[in-house]
């Protein structure tokens, strides 16, 4: 009943379809993924599994995160997400979950945190046209007026010079190519978020 996993991004590289095209893929190394709770609809209100990927030695967590292990008798995980189900019959804790739960063909949807891209300008970060960069002008790559002068602040949702990436982005619809259960890689078509050795969710969609 579980349709979501784990990852790291490895990377990208291409591979050959059947009919000879090339096809640019998305290495992700999908689980294994260990069960650490798992929440009822008559406990907790919903059902859902919360899911452990990345082993991390126990001196390294706080005493109430690794008393939370010690009570569920699982091995200590870097990141923990919770995924609801439809159903938790059949899912107990310290079950594993590999890549085989994605066939190729699959519509997954992933979610990743974008690259960090540090403090940017409006043209890198809006993508502005910005002014001429000849004929006198002193303008160039300058963002220009931030809104109503009287109102003596600018207002929330202009676009303006700040952070940019870091966000989480989650790219859906994208297609499973290949799935090697032995190494637990799951090949997806196309770029996903994130730099490569970040975390990601994997989704199968309806």
């Amino acid at each position: 009943m579980v349709k979501s996993i784990l990852g790291r991004k490895i990377g990208m590289t291409q591979v050959f379809a059947d009919d000879g095209t090339v096809v640019p893929v998305t290495v992700i190394e999908a689980g294994p993924v260990v069960v650490t709770q798992v929440r009822s609809l008559n406990k907790e209100g919903y059902n859902a599994v919360q899911v452990g990927f990345g082993q991390i030695a126990a001196k390294k967590l706080t005493k109430p995160v690794a008393g939370q292990f010690s009570k569920a008798g699982v091995t200590p995980m870097r990141y923990l997400r919770e995924f609801k189900v439809d159903d938790i019959a059949d899912i107990t804790i310290g079950q594993e979950f590999h890549a085989d739960l994605f066939a190729p063909g699959d519509k997954v949807s992933v979610t990743g945190t974008s690259k960090g891209k540090g403090f940017a300008g409006a043209v890198k970060r809006w993508h502005f046209h910005g002014a001429d960069m000849t004929h006198g002008s002193m303008i160039h790559r300058k963002p220009q007026s931030g809104g109503a002068t009287d109102a003596a602040r600018t207002f929330k949702g202009v676009k303006r010079p700040g952070r940019m990436g870091g966000d989480t982005v989650t790219t859906r619809g994208l297609k499973v190519v290949r799935v090697d259960a032995d190494k637990n890689l799951i090949l997806i078509k196309g770029a996903v978020p994130g730099a490569n050795g970040g975390v990601i969710e994997i989704c199968k969609m309806d």
